[in-house]
This record gives C-alpha cells, sequence and structure tokens, in this order.
C-alpha cells in the first residue's frame, strides 16, 4: 500500500503552526496594545525577532498546507490545523509555565481524537479549478472581512480574542480554498501568475494582522480556537460541494463524528479558555495645562502658577508653587581701609 505523501506533509504543518502559535503569542504579548485595526502593528511585531521566528514557522506551515492540500481534502487538512493548538498548549505549559484548566486539557484531547477519526475517513483526491465566478467571490468576500474588521477590533478582552480569531479564521478560510485548486498548478509560470495565488496572499495578511490582535487581547487558545473553528468549517463544507473532496465510502459517519467532535471541543475551548498572560498598553500621555496663580503668604513669582490635568472620567487641578531661591541683596560693607 502507497501512502500519500499529504500525510507526511500533514504532521509536518500540524508541528509547524504549533511553535508558530506560540512564538507569535509571546510576541504580542510584548508590544503595546492597540484598540483599533492598526496595520502598523505588524510592523512592531516584525520588531520582534521572536516574532519573526514563529512568522518563519507559519510560512513554513503555509506551505507544508499548500503540498497537503494537493491530495488531501480540505476538511481533514482545515481541521488538522486545530491540532496545532494541542501543540501550543503543551509547548506553552513547558516553556512558559501556563495554567491549563481541566476543562481545557480535555477539550484539547477531545480535538486530538477528532483529528483522528477525520484522517481515518479521509480520501486522498485532487482539487478541482475555481472558475472566474469562484474568483470574484472570494474577492467580495475579502472585502467584508476587512470591513467588519474595523469595528471588531475595538472588541476587548477574552471576547475580542474569540471574534477577531474567528474573523481571522474567515480569512485562512478563503486562503485554503483558492490554495486547494492553486496546489495542482502544473508548472512555476501557471503557479505564479495565478490570481489565486494574489488572493491568498491578501487573505493570508489580513488574516496574521487579526490574529495578531486577538492574541493581545489575552487569551492565545481563545483567539486561535476562534480561527481554527471559523477556518475550518466553511471550508470543509465548501471543499465537498465546490473542490470536489470526498471520504472514503462506508466512513461518512466516522466523518461526520470526527467533525463535530473536533469543532465543538474547538468552539468549547472559547469559552473555558482563560488569559495566559497581561497586556501590554500602550503610554499614553497626560495634557496638562498652566495658568498663573497666587499663593497667599508668598509675593507674586512668574515661575509660580495651577497644573491642570483633565482625563476621560475625572479632572483634578492641583496648585503647584513652583519657588525659585530669592536673591537677597547682599549687605555692602564699607572700605576701612584708609
Amino acid at each position: 500500500m502507497v501512502v500519500s505523501t499529504g500525510w507526511w506533509f500533514l504532521a509536518a504543518m500540524i508541528a509547524a503552526y504549533g511553535i508558530a502559535n506560540l512564538l507569535q503569542s509571546m510576541a504580542a504579548t510584548k508590544t503595546a496594545s492597540t484598540e483599533t485595526l492598526d496595520p502598523g502593528l505588524l510592523l512592531r511585531l516584525f520588531g520582534h525577532r521572536i516574532y519573526l521566528a514563529g512568522l518563519g514557522c507559519q510560512i513554513l506551515g503555509f506551505f507544508l498546507a499548500l503540498a497537503a492540500r494537493r491530495d488531501l481534502p480540505l476538511f481533514l487538512v482545515q481541521s488538522a490545523v486545530t491540532a496545532g493548538l494541542c501543540v501550543t498548549a503543551v509547548l506553552g505549559v513547558i516553556f512558559l509555565k501556563w495554567k491549563l484548566p481541566r476543562a481545557e486539557i480535555i477539550l484539547l484531547v477531545a480535538v486530538v481524537l477528532g483529528i483522528g477519526a477525520l484522517a481515518a475517513s479521509a480520501e486522498p483526491s485532487k482539487g478541482e479549478q475555481l472558475g472566474w465566478k469562484g474568483i470574484v467571490a472570494l474577492i467580495v468576500a475579502l472585502a467584508m472581512i476587512a470591513g467588519g474588521s474595523v469595528f471588531a477590533a475595538r472588541i476587548k478582552g477574552v471576547l475580542g480574542s474569540v471574534v477577531l480569531g474567528s474573523i481571522a479564521g474567515l480569512c485562512f478560510t478563503c486562503a485554503a480554498i483558492a490554495a486547494r485548486p492553486l496546489a495542482g498548478s502544473q508548472s512555476v509560470a501557471e503557479f505564479v501568475f495565478n490570481p489565486l495565488l494574489f488572493l491568498v496572499i491578501a487573505n493570508s495578511l489580513t488574516g496574521q494582522l487579526l490574529l495578531g490582535l486577538a492574541m493581545q487581547r489575552g487569551s492565545t487558545n481563545a483567539a486561535v480556537a476562534g480561527m481554527d473553528a471559523a477556518g475550518a468549517i466553511p471550508a470543509a463544507v465548501l471543499g465537498l460541494l465546490v473542490l470536489g473532496d470526498r471520504m472514503r465510502p462506508g466512513l461518512e459517519l466516522l466523518a461526520v463524528v470526527g467533525f463535530v467532535v473536533t469543532m465543538g471541543a474547538v468552539i468549547a475551548l472559547t469559552r473555558y479558555a482563560e488569559p495566559q498572560h497581561e497586556l501590554v498598553v500602550e503610554p499614553v500621555p497626560i495634557p496638562l495645562r498652566r495658568t498663573s496663580a497666587t499663593v497667599p503668604g508668598l509675593p507674586p513669582h512668574p515661575a509660580r502658577g495651577v497644573a491642570e490635568c483633565s482625563t476621560a472620567t475625572a479632572k483634578t487641578h492641583v496648585t503647584v508653587a513652583l519657588q525659585r531661591p530669592l536673591t537677597r541683596p547682599q549687605p555692602q560693607h564699607a572700605d576701612v581701609s584708609s
């Protein structure tokens, strides 16, 4: 029995994505958080070597996933991406001393079991090509995702991690749908000049920005779980309906159970995941306004004044007596020399 090379690519992809999630999370926690969709966040993250190392792992995982999609169906490859979350959790416990609640550990085990059921029921096959209508649909989807991200970036806390991670997952879904037929290119020229490649790049960059924002909200597992759930379900459905993905005859029920268990566990992780780090807050300058003032008992002086500090929640008026040392005239001694 000949084993498809797609399985080896799939295993390596899981490890690469798991390491990438951990490294990018570490860098995101060291970068000042933002409450808006700030593209400059990517530039700030690029300043961290650890983020660049994580980005390298993610790029490696992307090409491994691309190679795996050449033979394996999307419902397996996209679901297997969630197994990277298990790798991230294990590495976080070992190296960063994360404290995972028991419920989260049980759900991570369920993810592994679900992926195993999907792997057993998946039938390797080549993906079908998308027509121009499919390309236009992916462009419209990217525009809608970008518009919704502006509002989602204002959500804070673990909920913000889930929402932003989920939207990032939709970006990676579009990238996966474009990558499945792209992986079947017969030449380098066909691959490079295929419009699907540009859609893969655009969706990947947008998803990367949103994932960085999601990780800053405090919970890496919640961000990645939301991303994986939103990235796997639409891709699995569209892969079966549009791209020619297939299940092994007689194992359709096993595939459905495995997919439900995997996605159910991933979605539940967004509920039970707890923050693993403290946020880094961008320092905000406090506006001060100085006005002149007099202090009873002291003579007028230009260095004396009132410093007024106003914030969104309260106003504080502080009277500051700034008194330079008074220079008193020194007594003149008479010259007694004769």
